[in-house]
């Protein structure tokens, strides 16, 4: 027989196999990437809503640190202090345990979790009563850098130790 009489073809691969429809497996891979990425982005945004609080008394430490460097009166810079610190704290705590500690109970309490206690210093102590000195007075004796200083680090540091 002659071989340019056969009927041969030439040989056909099948064609590959495509990417598209994704197997089972595929699918359960994409389904839990999908809620673990879900899952982070929920414990981000819960986080930065709970530290909202320090932000903003952060940032309002620092307009009244503005603020005390142009007038210089130690007195309001006392009270203004005085006052975004209780308020931070209490976003914090239960009301119950913060709202009614006044001198060194209320010092005390700021230290708490703290790693040195800031709060017992001189700059710290002066929190108590600068606020209720006399404006025309002499403040020599006050260390306003430490007292801002306990400030800063008591909104830096977690209460409680929350995060």
């Amino acid at each position: 027989m002659d071989p340019s009489q056969l009927p041969l073809r030439d040989l056909h691969l099948p064609e590959a196999i495509g990417w598209w429809p994704l197997a089972p497996g595929w699918w359960a891979i994409i389904v839990l990437a999908a809620i673990g990425l879900g899952w982070l982005l929920l414990k981000a945004w819960q986080q930065r809503q709970f530290s909202a609080p320090r932000r903003y008394a952060t940032r309002e430490l620092r307009q009244v640190e503005a603020d005390y460097l142009q007038h210089r009166n130690a007195v309001v810079l006392g009270q203004q202090v005085s006052e975004l610190l209780r308020r931070a704290m209490l976003a914090y705590a239960p009301r119950h345990e913060v709202a009614g500690l006044t001198g060194e109970s209320w010092l005390q309490w700021l230290d708490r979790d703290l790693p040195v206690p800031y709060f017992h210093t001189d700059g710290g102590k002066s929190l108590l009563q600068l606020p209720y000195r006399d404006p025309q007075g002499d403040f020599s004796d006050v260390d306003v850098n430490a007292m801002l200083a306990a400030v800063r680090m008591r909104l830096s540091t977690p209460v409680g130790g929350q995060r």
